[in-house]
């Protein structure tokens, strides 16, 4: 099973709580559509935490910083690096375990964080899928990508990899949220089939996404 063209919704038994695995992200665009209402910050203090794990450079949070403050409003701060843990790699696919970077980010999450967003730069992976670019847990408020398959070569463009982390990172965090993937291929939820796609929309919700949003976050 390639994990290129798939995301999942899986309930984990153990812990009752809703994963999300998004094998794509894409770009463009830091709006909302001009028919989707901004989703608005339910409190005046949204804080937005994205840290930094594993080899990972603080400076890497610069790509998604404007994105997140257009999609979800309120204060994006750069929380302190995170290890990577050893058991999460697997020697074999030679591959990093994204549920065991959840469980990082949940045991470092603070009370007045909103969300916790990490930002590797491992190839991350499911035991199901071949590779995931990231994972969102709804139930603890975290989530996880990385910029490892977002790279757009050696001679690509560093804007290219800014709009595909910005736009990974608000798909993440919109799984944290609990939204799931969207049928229209210009919502940031919009679940990618390849790179091309990806690369042809933003990090803007649908008016139903974003509707979603503000009913999640006003709960």
């Amino acid at each position: 099973m390639s994990g290129n063209d798939h995301g999942r919704v899986t309930p984990t038994p153990l812990r009752g709580r809703l994963v999300f695995a998004a094998a794509l992200a894409g770009t463009l665009g830091l709006a909302a559509s001009p028919d989707a209402p901004l989703p608005r910050p339910m409190r005046d203090h949204t804080i937005i935490a994205v840290a930094p794990m594993g080899a990972t450079s603080p400076t890497a949070v610069s790509l998604i910083t404007p994105a997140l403050r257009s999609a979800f409003g309120g204060q994006v701060v750069l929380a302190p690096s995170l290890p990577l843990p050893s058991p999460a790699y697997d020697p074999v696919r030679e591959q990093t375990n994204s549920t065991a970077l959840l469980d990082v980010l949940a045991r470092a999450k603070r009370p007045e964080w909103e969300r916790l967003l990490g930002i590797a730069e491992v190839d991350l992976f499911v035991p199901e899928l071949n590779f995931v670019f990231g994972e969102g847990d709804a139930e603890r408020g975290v989530g996880v990508f990385s910029l490892h398959r977002l790279r757009p070569g050696p001679s690509g463009r560093e804007d290219v990899l800014a709009r595909r982390a910005a736009t990974e990172a608000v798909h993440e965090l919109g799984h944290s949220f609990g939204l799931g993937h969207c049928r229209d291929p210009r919502c940031v939820m919009w679940f990618s089939n390849s790179l091309a796609e990806t690369d042809r929309k933003g990090t803007a919700f649908c008016a139903v996404h974003a509707a979603e949003l503000s009913r999640r976050r006003a709960q």
